[in-house]
């Protein structure tokens, strides 16, 4: 599938969590077909787990740059 990550950080949190459900999906299928033997190209699999990996990957970095940061309350 080959996820542009530029394209990737200009989604909102729902649409990137809509976007990781979609590849979870296909890495799924990609691995019964792997179990099955009637996989067309073994690269796919690694692709869509790295693609899985950078949405999560930019899915927590909004989370965490929305969040306020506790450290400098504890700082003082």
């Amino acid at each position: 599938m080959d996820v542009d990550v530029k394209a990737l950080r200009d989604l909102t949190a729902a649409e990137l969590a809509e976007k990781e459900q979609q590849l979870a999906q296909e890495l799924f299928h990609l691995r019964f077909q792997l179990a099955a033997g009637r996989v067309e190209n073994p690269m796919k699999l690694r692709q869509a787990r790295r693609d899985l990996a950078r949405v999560k990957t930019i899915l927590r970095q909004q989370v965490l740059a929305s969040k306020p940061s506790d450290k400098k309350k504890k700082a003082g």
